[in-house]
């Protein structure tokens, strides 16, 4: 425990000095989806090569990709240690409604203990902790307890396009023992968690064409199918009363929950009746036999995300529609795969549309679910760390969304993947006053700073899948 003593005086020391240095990095509106920013972005991926420069990371670059900019650096002196691959982001998303931030949100400001900016919380602050905590051992010990890599991208918000190309194509120089990334979130303040596990997706559209022009529905209804009752027939066949998916073999692949993962989420004492309170609702709906987090965290989904069709404007236009659509999108689990449930959910529709209409269905982006097992020792070191200093249980989750670039390291390079953010739900992050609370900043440095220490008393055996 000698080292977190050390951490923690040099974290008070410098406090003030890596708070100014955070913010200068805030101050760039590296802003992924806007071409007006390609100079921003690159701006940003400077700053980040040359404040790995100057906490002593070695073979620093930036590399180009077809889109933005990935900047990478590494340590690797540790002989015979497990290497450490720290993937995170430098982009942020866009701002709007300028008018609902309380301050400029690239001019960082700090109300309540709170550091107020875009992307304080997602992602700059998180991959800021641990450049940080890097500098803090290499100031006070002359050296890392483990090898460690950095691989920092600029297309996260918009989808990661161009990294797994990247991944692809850099095996060798990626190569490592695991993957942290602190990207996500705690369970709630003050109460730490590890995420072991994100859902996939995968969606498609249906277009559903009936006449080749709307029709007066007084000349031709009940003579002529509306593909607008068509779509919600298909619509309606997807899952029965109770919320269970009705599409052949959709739950084929799905892999159950253990009993160790139930009794876990049992004891995190979740409370539905101030969920419903939160979100508005009477009464919460989903698949029977699992509770509200099984439901979101460990069970796929398919929801109807927009309808579309006819006349939808002030008054009423006796019409019979042409045609008619909808978004549909499904979260997946482990073992499902992404096409193999578009394979099924084509089948699905083309079974259940009726007569009378044509039915094309477009695919979206698929991105396929992540676990690392619940009991992995890169898990449960992460669970020790957040515990010394929180002095508080860690909570083991599992996520509802998906990160797809996540499936794709842990495919391409087949590594666990440990999720270890310092994000609350609560902080705005894609939101107008987005921000970051600075007890989670200051603790957090500490917990990377110790897990670097766990993560060294294991051997590469120990941490392999």
């Amino acid at each position: 425990m000698e080292h977190l003593q050390t951490l923690d005086g040099y974290f008070k020391e410098n406090r003030e000095e890596h708070l100014g240095q955070l913010k200068e990095f805030l101050r760039i509106p590296s802003i992924s989806s806007l071409s007006e920013h390609k100079g921003d972005m690159k701006t940003a991926a400077e700053w980040l090569m040359n404040s790995f420069n100057s906490v002593g990371l070695e073979n620093v670059s930036i590399d180009e990709t077809d889109g933005h900019q990935v900047v990478y650096g590494d340590w690797l002196h540790a002989e015979g240690k497990p290497t450490i691959l720290v993937y995170g982001h430098y982009d942020v998303q866009p701002v709007d409604p300028l008018n609902l931030w309380t301050s400029a949100p690239f001019e960082p400001e700090v109300r309540d203990n709170k550091l107020f900016a875009r992307g304080a919380s997602d992602d700059k602050g998180q991959v800021f902790m641990h450049v940080k905590a890097v500098e803090a051992l290499m100031k006070e010990s002359g050296s890392l307890p483990v090898n460690v890599k950095f691989i920092i991208e600029g297309e996260e918000e918009i989808g990661s396009p161009h990294l797994e190309k990247y991944i692809k194509e850099n095996k060798d120089k990626l190569a490592a023992d695991i993957i942290v990334i602190s990207d996500t979130g705690m369970q709630g303040p003050g109460q730490p968690a590890v995420c072991y596990g994100l859902r996939g997706l995968t969606g498609v559209q249906i277009d559903v064409q009936g006449s080749q022009s709307d029709l007066h529905s007084g000349l031709y209804g009940g003579g002529v199918q509306n593909p607008i009752h068509a779509l919600a027939e298909v619509l309606a066949s997807f899952r029965d009363q109770e919320g269970t998916i009705a599409v052949d073999g959709f739950y084929d692949k799905v892999r159950p929950l253990s009993d160790e993962e139930r009794e876990a989420y049992k004891a995190l004492g979740f409370d539905e009746e101030a969920l419903k309170e939160e979100v508005g609702v009477a009464e919460l709906f989903g698949e029977k036999g699992f509770t509200y987090l099984e439901q979101t965290w460990a069970r796929p989904t398919l929801e109807v995300n927009g309808i579309f069709g006819g006349f939808s404007g002030e008054g009423i236009k006796t019409v019979l529609p042409a045609e008619a659509g909808a978004k549909i999108t499904c979260r997946l689990v482990p073992d499902q795969d992404p096409d193999e449930i578009v394979e099924k959910l084509k089948a699905h529709i083309e079974k259940h549309k009726p007569a009378g209409v044509t039915v094309k269905v477009s695919e979206f982006d698929k991105g396929k679910p992540f676990i690392t097992p619940f009991d992995h020792p890169a898990i449960q070191a992460a669970g020790r760390s957040y515990e010394k200093i929180y002095n508080v249980p860690t909570a083991y989750t599992r996520g509802g969304g998906s990160i797809p670039i996540v499936a794709a390291f842990d495919e391409i390079l087949g590594l666990p993947v440990v999720l270890m953010g310092f994000g609350l739900s609560s902080e705005n992050f894609h939101a107008p006053n987005e921000h970051f609370h600075l007890e989670n900043f200051d603790q957090g440095l500490r917990v990377i700073g110790d897990y670097y220490y766990e993560i060294a008393g294991f051997s590469k055996d120990d941490l392999k899948k």
